[in-house]
C-alpha cells in the first residue's frame, strides 16, 4: 500500500521540542533497548479533547504512570515521558529497601553519589550541603546525622547517600542527601523530555503549579476569572469545558497568576448534585499550554462516574490552611478549598500573561523568577537511560513534606524493625520478649495506620496478609502470642474498625471470630468448649480452628510468612529488584 501524506504528517504541539510521534516512537524504543515490556493497561476519554492512559511494566506493576493530553498522542507521550522521568530519578524505589548486596554495591542511587561516614557526635558531616540548604533542612540544629541514612540501602556503616545537584546560581555542585531527596520531596520537579531545556522548563513549571497552589489555597486568595474573550482564543479547550457543563458540571477557570507574576492556571469544577468541587492548577510560561494542561488534569484517570469523591467548600481557615490538608492536594486534589477562592471581588486582576519563546527561552525566564525571589534552585539531571531527565529541588518552596518529618516521619524509621518483623512467623520469642517489642512500637510513637510493609520498606503481593499488615494489627498479633487476651481484644476490635475494608472475606471472617472469641475466653462465667460448634456454624470450622490455637498459644502470627532481609519470599519485591537491576546496568555503562 503507498504511503500517504496523511501518514507522513507529524503532531507538534506547543511546548514540545519534537513531535509527538517521534517521541513515542523513541521512547518506546529505549524502553524496548533497556529491557522494559511496557503496556498501555486503559484509556479515558470522557470528553472531547481530554485524554489520558495508564502505563505499566508487565512484569513489575509497581511501575506505572498515568498521562493526560487534548489527544490520544499527546497523552501516551506524555505517559511514557512520565515513565522516563521516574525510572531515571529512580522514583519507582523511593519506598523500598534494595538489601544489602545493593547496600554495598559499588553504588547504590548512581555512579556519581558521594558517602559521608557518620561522624563520632553524630553531627552532619562537612562537604554536605550548603549554607542555605544546612540552615533549613536544620534550623534548630536537631538534625542528626543517623536520621539521613537513606531508607534503599539501610547502610549506616556506610554512612550518608548524598547526591550531587548542580546550585543555578553559580554552578556549583551540592551535594544532598537521599534520605532529605526522598522524605520532603517525592515527585515534585522530576521530569523528563525530548531536550534538556524542554524538560527542565516543566519542572521549574511543576515547582510553580504546587508553591502557587499552596498559598492560594491555604490563603484562601480570591482568584480572577479568565474573560471570555480570552477562553475564546482556545476553542479546542472550550469544547471539553463545554462537554462538562453539559453534563452538569459548571467549571470555573481562573487566572492564578497572582498578578502576572507566575504561569499558573486554575480551573475549578462543581458538582451540585452532591455540592462538592475540585480544583485542578497547571503550569507553563505558554498561557495555552497552562490552561490546557489544567483543565487534561482535571479528568486526568477519571470518568465522569468519578467526580463525586471530592469535598465541599469550606469556611474553616484553619481546616484549610492545615498542612495536611495541603499534602491531601498533592496527593490527588481531593483535600478542601475554601469559599473564598469565589468571591466576585478577586484579590487581583486578571493578567493576560504569556512568556512564550523557545524551551531555552521559557526556561531561562522561569529561573529569573526563582533568582528574583531569591530563592536557590538546584537541578541534578540524568541521562543514563537514552532520555534527558531531571530533578529540581527548591527547598523553601518544592517541599512536599515540612522539614520537620525529617525527624517525626522519617522514611528510615522502621529500618532497625525489619529484620525482627520478618522474622516473627518463625519465633521463638517468649511473652516478655514479645511485649517488649510491643514497647517498643508504643515508646516509637508509630501510628497504628502506619503500613508495616512501608515501614520497613517491602513490597508485598497484594491479598497477602503483609500487605494489610498495620502496626494496630501487628499489636493485637503481639498482644496475643504473649497471651495479653484484653489487649489483644482491644486491638482485634480496632483492626476490624479500621482495617477490614482492605482484607480478603477470609482474614474478615477471622477477626470477627477472633473478636467474639476473646470475649468468650474473657468471660469467667462461660465455658469456651460449649460454644465452639455455634461458632464452627457461624464462622466456619477452619477459621474456629485457626482462631482457638491463636488464643492457645500453638500457633502466632496469622497469615504471615517467615521471611528475611533478603525479601527472597516477596515476588512482588523481587521484580521491583529486577527492575532496578536493569537501570543499574545503564547506569554503569553510562558512566
Amino acid at each position: 500500500m503507498p504511503t500517504t501524506p496523511e501518514a507522513l504528517m507529524k503532531t507538534f504541539i506547543p511546548s514540545k521540542d519534537a513531535a509527538l510521534e517521534d517521541s513515542i516512537s523513541y521512547f518506546q524504543q529505549q524502553l524496548i533497548k533497556l529491557g522494559f515490556d511496557i503496556e498501555e493497561a486503559s484509556w479515558l476519554n470522557p470528553v472531547p479533547n481530554v485524554w489520558s492512559v495508564h502505563i505499566r511494566d508487565k512484569s513489575c506493576p509497581l511501575c506505572f504512570t498515568n498521562g493526560k493530553g487534548a489527544s490520544k498522542k499527546a497523552a501516551l507521550a506524555s505517559a511514557l515521558g512520565e515513565y522516563f522521568e521516574r525510572l531515571a530519578t529512580n522514583y519507582f524505589f523511593a519506598d523500598f529497601y534494595l538489601g544489602q548486596e545493593i547496600a554495598n554495591g559499588d553504588f547504590v542511587h548512581y555512579p556519581n553519589e558521594k558517602w559521608f561516614p557518620l561522624p563520632a557526635d553524630n553531627s552532619l558531616p562537612t562537604g554536605m550541603l550548603d549554607d542555605y540548604t544546612r540552615d533549613f533542612y536544620n534550623p534548630d540544629n536537631e538534625l542528626t546525622a543517623d536520621l539521613l541514612i537513606d531508607m534503599q540501602s539501610g547502610n549506616e556503616e556506610r554512612g550518608i547517600c548524598a547526591l550531587p545537584f548542580e546550585r543555578q546560581g553559580d554552578k556549583q555542585t551540592v551535594y544532598i542527601p537521599m534520605n532529605i531527596v526522598g522524605n520532603l520531596y517525592v515527585s515534585n520537579g522530576m521530569s523528563a523530555g525530548n531536550t534538556r531545556t524542554e524538560a527542565r522548563t516543566q519542572g521549574l513549571s511543576e515547582v510553580f503549579e504546587r508553591h502557587i497552589k499552596n498559598r492560594i489555597i491555604a490563603e484562601r486568595i480570591s482568584l480572577p476569572t479568565i474573560p471570555a474573550e480570552v477562553m475564546a482564543r482556545y476553542p479546542h479547550i472550550q469544547e471539553p469545558i463545554a462537554a462538562l457543563e453539559a453534563q452538569g458540571f459548571p467549571i470555573h477557570a481562573f487566572d492564578a497568576s497572582l498578578g502576572g507574576e507566575y504561569p499558573v492556571i486554575c480551573v475549578v469544577l462543581f458538582n451540585p448534585s452532591n455540592s462538592t468541587c475540585f480544583a485542578s492548577f497547571g503550569a507553563h510560561p505558554r498561557f495555552e499550554v497552562a490552561l490546557e494542561r489544567t483543565v487534561t488534569e482535571l479528568l486526568q484517570g477519571r470518568s465522569l462516574k468519578d467526580l463525586d469523591v471530592f469535598v465541599p467548600p469550606s469556611f474553616s481557615d484553619d481546616e484549610v490552611a492545615d498542612h495536611h490538608n495541603l499534602e491531601t492536594h498533592f496527593i490527588d486534589s481531593s483535600g478542601l478549598i475554601s469559599w473564598d477562592m469565589f468571591k466576585d471581588q478577586p484579590d487581583y486582576e486578571f493578567a493576560d500573561w504569556d512568556f512564550s519563546g523557545s524551551s531555552e527561552q521559557e526556561f531561562t525566564h522561569l529561573l529569573a523568577i526563582f533568582e528574583q525571589m531569591g530563592q536557590p534552585v538546584y537541578i541534578a539531571d540524568y541521562e543514563h537511560l537514552g532520555v534527558y531527565a531531571c530533578r529540581i529541588l527548591a527547598p523553601g518552596m518544592s517541599d512536599i513534606y515540612p522539614v520537620e518529618d525529617l525527624l517525626m516521619a522519617n522514611n528510615n524509621m522502621g529500618a532497625h524493625l525489619r529484620a525482627t518483623l520478618l522474622s516473627l512467623p518463625g519465633s521463638d520469642a517468649d511473652a516478655e520478649q514479645l511485649m517488649s517489642l510491643y514497647e517498643l512500637l508504643e515508646e516509637e510513637g508509630l501510628d497504628d495506620f502506619t503500613r508495616v510493609r512501608e515501614l520497613i520498606g517491602i513490597a508485598s503481593s497484594k491479598g497477602t496478609a503483609w500487605h494489610t499488615l498495620r502496626v494496630g494489627e501487628l499489636k493485637c498479633m503481639l498482644a496475643l502470642a504473649a497471651g495479653e487476651r484484653e489487649l489483644a481484644l482491644e486491638y482485634a476490635d480496632w483492626t476490624l474498625s479500621f482495617n477490614a475494608s482492605v482484607f480478603s472475606d477470609e482474614r474478615h471472617r477471622y477477626y470477627r471470630c477472633l473478636k467474639a472469641a476473646l470475649e468468650l475466653h474473657l468471660d469467667d462465667n462461660r465455658n469456651p468448649d460449649q460454644y465452639r460448634n455455634a461458632f464452627a456454624s457461624m464462622f466456619g470450622d477452619d477459621t474456629v480452628e485457626q482462631v482457638w490455637a491463636q488464643i492457645d498459644g500453638s500457633a502466632r502470627f496469622h497469615g504471615l510468612t517467615l521471611a528475611d532481609e533478603s525479601l527472597a519470599d516477596f515476588p512482588a519485591h523481587q521484580a521491583l529488584l529486577a527492575t532496578y537491576e536493569k537501570l543499574q546496568q545503564a547506569k554503569r555503562q553510562a558512566s
